[in-house]
């Protein structure tokens, strides 16, 4: 249950005012049907958030319980600091693929593409690293992303209007550097 609650929390504040946020945002007001933009976010999220899940799984199975300790603590902490590092939407990205896949397909393949390298898939195979319950990482993980996402496409700028993002990113820094403080002082269950 703890894998599940912690990678929920932390990707659902890691997302907030992220690129694929704003992607989220930006597919809502150009196309104005909510359903196919959720269930395109939802399908992208479980395809990526799965193999990063995995191959968090195939690290933490070829490093030793010090090293991986080492490993983990160092990446949650290099997370608190890129947590405070604003995203912008670039415009390649914001492009997607166009009409020609229709709104469900432009969605998943521009959240997918959004997603790769991105701050809530590298907190992902941490995540997976560090809690050997894979279906509940990539289960927590992305309810965190659809708790973020779904009210930004159905209620776009009035959210972003109203949350100070930097105090978001804030508290998901705090939580990303004392998760990497209690992994290094090897606080719980490591694996």
């Amino acid at each position: 249950m703890e894998a599940f609650l912690v990678s929920t929390g932390i990707v659902a504040l890691g997302e907030m005012g992220d690129k694929t946020q704003l992607l989220a945002l930006l597919l809502a007001a150009k196309f104005r049907k909510p359903v196919p933009i959720i269930a395109g976010i939802l399908v992208a999220t479980l395809i990526n958030h799965a193999a990063a899940g995995w191959l968090g799984g195939w690290i933490a199975g070829l490093m030793g319980p010090q090293l991986l300790r080492w490993v983990i603590g160092g990446s949650f902490l290099a997370m608190a600091l890129w947590m405070l590092v604003p995203d912008r939407l670039d415009d390649e990205e914001a492009a997607g693929g166009g009409q020609r896949f229709g709104i469900f397909g432009t969605t998943v393949i521009a959240f997918f593409l959004a997603e790769m390298g991105d701050k809530t898939q590298i907190a992902t195979v941490a995540l997976a690293a560090r809690y050997p319950n894979l279906p509940a990482v990539v289960a927590g993980t992305t309810l965190g992303m659809m708790l973020a996402n779904v009210p930004a496409v159905l209620l776009g700028d009035q959210i972003a209007k109203k949350l100070s993002m930097t105090l978001v990113h804030g508290v998901a820094a705090a939580i990303f550097a004392v998760l990497g403080v209690l992994t290094l002082l090897n606080v719980g269950q490591m694996l």
